[in-house]
């Protein structure tokens, strides 16, 4: 699909990787609609994109949230051809902690924000994209899921991350086999090490440190580099079923 046609909803588009991607799509011509629950970092994102863009606040982990957000998204945009899922945390925790055993609600914690966050938001858009009408080669729609090398690298520390990661790229090839007779793509996305709201809060110094583990280019990977992957992906009808890494050519070590 060309950028200029697409009406996207994005969640956690009030920051970070999502905010990339709504930027990029809105300067390509395209439309979209922020899923967040950061109020103020939403509507003052929503209104510096102006009126190709709203937002929506949504908890991902809530299906009626999601469903309602998804549906005025689409009214207010004229229909729905793009979800990407970028709402996520990155939670640590040992099984075996200095406190204890992981406690079951942090684990779960984990998996219902980045799996089951993807997930509903899945359901709610292929559930209006199938209604669309066939562009070129019949494509409908097309969903971006965002995993992270910690699906395939996980470190100590990681294990609730990693396996929600895991499942969010695990889901990939089933729904684009489903999905695939209504003309619906599923990508999925594996960052690296990247700039993120969630790397600012750790120190200058462990920001460089981490950047210089990656083979090249050594340094953290920009938001906007993501946003450049999705453009592509959209763009290019026969990327489907696949997780892309991009993360440098990095490795995650045990720790």
């Amino acid at each position: 699909m060309n950028i200029d046609q697409v009406k996207a909803v994005i969640s956690g588009g009030a920051s970070g990787l999502g905010h990339a991607t709504a930027a990029r799509l809105v300067a390509g011509g395209g439309q979209v609609a922020l899923l967040d629950v950061q109020d103020g970092a939403g509507r003052k994102a929503a209104a510096a994109f102006g009126k190709a863009a709203s937002y929506h606040r949504c908890d991902v982990t809530s299906e009626s949230e999601v469903d309602a957000a998804i549906q005025a998204a689409a009214s207010q945009m004229g229909g729905l051809t793009l979800a990407v899922s970028c709402a996520g945390v990155a939670t640590p925790g040992k099984l075996l902690g200095r406190d204890g055993p992981l406690p079951a609600a942090a684990f779960q914690r984990v998996l219902a924000i980045n799996t089951l966050g993807t997930f509903l938001l899945d359901r709610a858009a292929a559930a209006i994209m199938q209604n669309n009408a066939p562009a070129e080669d019949g494509e409908r729609g097309l969903l971006i899921h965002t995993a992270s090398v910690a699906a395939f690298e996980g470190q100590i520390g990681q294990v609730a991350y990693a396996t929600s990661k895991a499942a969010v790229a695990g889901m990939v090839l089933p729904l684009a086999r489903e999905l695939a007779r209504f003309g619906i793509r599923v990508m999925c996305i594996a960052p690296g090490i990247f700039g993120t709201p969630m790397m600012a809060g750790l120190p200058q110094e462990a920001q460089d440190s981490l950047g210089k583990q990656v083979p090249f280019p050594p340094r953290l990977g920009r938001p906007e580099e993501y946003a450049e992957l999705v453009a592509a992906i959209c763009t290019n009808r026969m990327l489907n079923g696949e997780t892309i890494r991009i993360d440098g050519a990095i490795r995650m070590a045990p720790k």
